[in-house]
């Protein structure tokens, strides 16, 4: 029995609330279970320096923990006084990949779209959320300047392999500690991968072990897509209306 009585194959139950930050061109508080991020999308009319004059758009993305986040406070924010953490880098980094896979910079103008992620509560996925819920702040985004430049929807969650060899999807904190094998998959609504991370915790793992944690975390993207749909509906957008029909 999983810590929270879910099927093996079940997501966390999942809330996305739209426009929760007023100030932001595109925002959702994101909670999966009891991991809850907030997710912000910022529009600037300006690109960095390396892609001035070339008439494409950009998307970067920040990640950031919230000092209770977890149980026990943290000291001090990264980035404030001292370097983000390696970590911190590394996630942040995810984020915007994934970001940017499902958006067609070249047809985005000269704008930079920056996407803060705050988690609020950590239960185990994280960067997952994150990246979930940062797909439907970018889409809030685009639908207030109108541009149609989404080339399919990104989620993400994670799957993992528990002490008893079961295969179990989306794993909170008390299952991500313990799994012998962990893998967090990025992929687009129609099931394309964008990106997967995965490590073994103790002895090696099989090929077809892999394969079957992928095609469970594609089940669940699957599942989340169809969220993040109703969740801009929910907040008068029609996903359709800003995918790249070029």
């Amino acid at each position: 029995m999983r810590p929270d009585n879910r099927a093996l194959d079940a997501l966390r139950p999942v809330e996305m609330i739209p426009g929760f930050h007023r100030p932001s061109e595109g925002s959702v508080l994101y909670r999966a279970g009891n991991t809850v991020v907030l997710c912000t999308a910022s529009i600037d009319e300006k690109v960095p320096p390396f892609l001035e004059g070339k008439g494409k758009g950009w998307l970067t993305a920040e990640y950031q923990m919230h000092p209770r986040a977890n149980p026990p406070r943290r000291e001090s924010r990264d980035g404030r006084g001292k370097a983000p953490s390696g970590r911190t880098q590394e996630i942040q980094r995810l984020i915007g990949r994934a970001l940017r896979a499902a958006v067609i910079l070249d047809k985005l103008g000269e704008r930079t779209i920056a996407i803060d992620c705050d988690v609020l509560e950590a239960d185990g996925g994280t960067r997952t959320a994150s990246i979930t819920g940062g797909f439907v702040a970018v889409a809030l985004a685009l639908a207030k300047i109108k541009a149609s430049v989404i080339r399919e929807p990104v989620a993400a969650t994670s799957a993992g392999i528990l002490p008893s060899g079961e295969v179990a999807l989306d794993l909170m904190y008390l299952e991500d500690s313990k799994a012998e094998v962990d893998l967090n998959v990025v992929a687009t609504a129609s099931g394309k991968i964008v990106e997967v991370q995965g490590t073994a915790e103790g002895e090696p793992v099989e090929r077809r072990e892999i394969d079957r944690l992928v095609d469970s975390a594609l089940a669940g993207i699957k599942t989340l897509g169809e969220l993040q749909k109703k969740t801009l509906a929910s907040a008068g957008v029609d996903l359709s209306s800003l995918l790249y029909k070029g």
